[in-house]
């Protein structure tokens, strides 16, 4: 099935752990998720594209930011995961101030993705995450990834179960596998609806 939003280019254009490092200034949207939540793996679903953003059996593995230009007209943007266990707290420490810096620059954020894993009910790190956004008023979606490690009951559940723990209505979170591709088209429709990516403007630089 093709995504709402036709993808005819899209390629890995830096990494950066500083503002000084990051590409010109351009529109995007930015993935942020535990370490082992299945974010590399989403990107590429979602841009049916196989290798373009790494994926590694190492959680914590990814520790720079790194930019994808997406259509010639925005950026989706890779956070380091977090919470990995097996890294440093050294390493660990970095990551704050890393992915404030990001938020806190002058680039054109229109808001970020943030991964939860439906079997998990969101931790304290990520309820801090949360606040944080809501603070800085930046735009967020909501994706339960590895959907289809749950039954259809199991899936509904949990999807309820977190929206709770959020304080957050259902409707606002979409359930997504990069295995069945459950939910990519829910993506996509948000991102369009939420972050106000221009479908026609796109359509224009095919």
């Amino acid at each position: 099935m093709q995504s709402i939003l036709p993808i005819k280019s899209a390629e890995f254009v830096t990494s950066a752990v500083k503002p000084s490092q990051y590409p010109e200034s351009m529109p995007q949207i930015a993935f942020c998720g535990r370490s082992n939540v299945g974010k590399s793996s989403m990107i590429n679903c979602i841009l049916n594209r196989k290798k373009l953003v790494k994926t590694s059996s190492t959680p914590g593995k990814t520790r720079l930011i790194n930019f994808f230009r997406i259509n010639e007209s925005y950026y989706f943007v890779d956070l380091p995961g977090y919470g990995y266990a097996k890294v440093s707290k050294k390493e660990r420490a970095k990551w704050r101030p890393m992915v404030e810096s990001y938020f806190k620059s002058k680039q054109e954020v229109l808001g970020v993705v943030i991964l939860l894993d439906i079997r998990h009910d969101p931790r304290p790190e990520e309820m801090e995450l949360f606040s944080w956004f809501d603070q800085y008023q930046i735009p967020y979606l909501i994706v339960l990834t590895k959907a289809d490690k749950l039954s259809k009951t199991k899936q509904i559940h949990q999807h309820k179960r977190i929206a709770e723990h959020l304080s957050i209505p259902a409707e606002g979170i979409i359930r997504f596998s990069t295995k069945t591709r459950q939910g990519k088209e829910d993506i996509w429709s948000a991102f369009m609806e939420i972050f106000d990516i221009d479908q026609e403007q796109d359509n224009e630089n095919e």
